[in-house]
């Protein structure tokens, strides 16, 4: 029996992903860096920074850092600037509610959360959320979700992941925790071999839990 449902964020709440991988791309283009998206995901899954194949090329510390700082700054300007929403999100967060308690697990930075959730009402439904800065070592880790569960002072098995990514679903299965996939198609490449359940959209998980 499922008790706690533990979101991942980006990709599965609102669709912020592609927009940051834009942000870095060009970011680092600057740099002599043409990021792949190939690469990008691969080394995503890992949890290897994009900034490494700069760093490779003896571009100096402190310009990588003032480029980074360009991409968040870009990034925060798509936020603001383009259509983010995953149609039908609250109210599947609204049904389930009612029987689960909820928690956001996101490697997204907390100024990134706020502003994307300055005018939404997803976070009314949760009792916390997990950001960067939360936990020793983000995802593919399972700190997060240790983290989570020590918060909801919950074992694995009475919690279940709602993730997109293969790096978050490793986090997952690091952490014990059943873990279901939404198809996303900008991550459709990645292994997701592990997941305990896989679903087209966020509307079919209310019909999953209740077969649980």
């Amino acid at each position: 029996m499922k008790s706690y449902i533990l979101w991942d964020h980006d990709g599965v709440l609102v669709e912020t992903e592609p927009w940051y991988f834009e942000a870095t791309r060009l970011c680092i283009a600057e740099l002599g860096v043409e990021l792949d998206l190939k690469d990008y995901l691969r080394d995503m899954a890992s949890g290897r920074s994009a900034w490494e194949y700069a760093l490779a090329l003896n571009v100096p510390a402190e310009r990588v850092a003032s480029q980074r700082a360009a991409r968040d700054d870009l990034y925060q300007q798509y936020l603001r600037e383009q259509n983010i929403e995953i149609p039908g999100v609250e109210s599947v967060l609204e049904t389930l509610a009612e029987d689960y308690a909820m928690a956001i697990v996101t490697t997204a930075k907390r100024m990134d959360f706020e502003l994307i959730h300055e005018s939404r009402g997803i976070i009314q439904h949760m009792q916390f959320v997990l950001a960067s800065g939360d936990y020793p070592r983000a995802k593919p880790a399972p700190d997060p979700y240790l983290k989570a569960l020590e918060r909801f002072a919950a074992a694995a098995e009475q919690a279940l992941v709602v993730e997109d990514s293969e790096r978050g679903l490793r986090a997952a299965v690091a952490a014990g925790i059943d873990c279901v996939i939404v198809e996303n198609d900008f991550l459709a490449g990645q292994d997701f071999s592990a997941a305990t359940h896989k679903i087209a959209s966020l509307d079919e998980l209310p019909d999953l839990l209740a077969e649980l």
